[in-house]
């Protein structure tokens, strides 16, 4: 193999996520023609072709589905080695690659602005999986520095703190029967459709295991693997769901959905930043895990104050830990 740049890595690892030079080549701020280059060169050292492309379908050959992980292990080795040398300096400058789950991408944009203006000089992206499972392989391949999840995976040697309270609730639409009910039985529920997340969301989880132990069979209709599709198919009077408060804020405060106060709810659990134990964090990473832990909980606890009053199992978390929260609980 003759000489590889870190400059045609990078490019290769970005067309290969995205599988269109155009895309890549918006990613990275450069032009269609520079990328294409950098990927014949790289494909001229190394010998071997790493995309098939047929017109605008480009997608990855055997070669380069495996150079792909060594790249990754490179690119996150260099990484390493730069956030080791900038804690030397102890500059907060530089880059940081946030992970989301989807349902955090509701409250964490809000707190980045304050971030940025506290910091300034730290470049912030983030990377939204669709769920749990996709994040926690992003985490695992060096793709995130950091992880706002919930539980973390047991699968994976990480450093978990909990920062702020998690609560999930039933919604419905405001015409619906089960509002006459008060505090409805859990059993109650088994009697209208439910809406639910695919089966890889934590939130899925979540709710599977909170009717298993109140030994209900719900009445499952649909399974859509969005947070927004749902509210939309609630609000238009498909059924209920159980959802993340954190994502309802918009729509509980125009009336367009209502909460279901159901006994032994809103389930409460926790949320994590996460990151991988072997990994050495920058000081941009740190600025922004020290942030997260000290502003984090104050938002979202004025975020959920209005909706919880009342209700008659929310209560205060303590010591990082809300009341219902168990260590063989969900990821979420």
């Amino acid at each position: 193999m003759k000489t590889v740049t870190f400059r045609q890595l990078r490019v290769f690892v970005e067309v290969a996520r995205h599988l269109s030079f155009v895309r890549a080549a918006e990613a990275l701020f450069l032009t269609p023609p520079a990328v294409t280059m950098q990927i014949k060169e790289l494909e001229s050292a190394i010998e071997l072709p790493l995309f098939d492309r047929q017109g605008r379908k480009v997608t990855l050959t055997t070669a380069g589905e495996y150079f792909l992980v060594y790249a990754k292990r490179l690119l996150a080795t260099l990484k390493d080695a730069d956030d080791a040398m900038a804690r030397f300096r102890k500059l907060e400058t530089g880059q940081l690659s946030v992970g989301l789950v989807s349902t955090a991408k509701y409250f964490v944009p809000r707190l980045l602005v304050k971030f940025r203006q506290e910091h300034p000089g730290i470049e912030v992206r983030l990377q939204v999986s669709a769920n749990r499972e996709q994040l926690v392989q992003s985490l695992n391949a060096g793709e995130v520095d950091l992880a706002i999840m919930g539980r973390p995976p047991r699968e994976l040697a990480t450093r978990a703190e909990p920062f702020a309270a998690h609560p999930h609730v039933f919604v419905a639409p405001p015409d619906h029967p089960i509002l006459r009910s008060g505090h409805p039985p859990v059993a109650a529920l088994a009697g209208y459709p439910l809406i639910v997340r695919e089966s890889a969301s934590g939130t899925r989880a979540l709710m599977d295991r909170f009717f298993q132990d109140h030994r209900v069979e719900p009445r499952i209709t649909m399974e859509m693997p969005s947070n927004e599709t749902i509210k939309q198919a609630v609000m238009a009077g498909m059924g209920i769901s159980f959802l993340s408060l954190h994502t309802l804020g918009l729509e509980l405060r125009a009336g367009e959905i209502e909460l279901v106060h159901v006994e032994d709810t809103p389930v409460m659990r926790m949320w994590n930043v996460v990151h991988l134990s072997s990994r050495v964090l920058s000081p941009a990473a740190e600025a922004f895990r020290y942030f997260i832990l000290e502003e984090g909980e104050p938002y979202l606890a004025e975020h959920d104050r209005p909706w919880l009053q009342g209700s008659p199992s929310a209560s205060t978390p303590t010591a990082g830990r809300p009341a219902g929260a168990s260590d063989d609980a969900p990821d979420v």
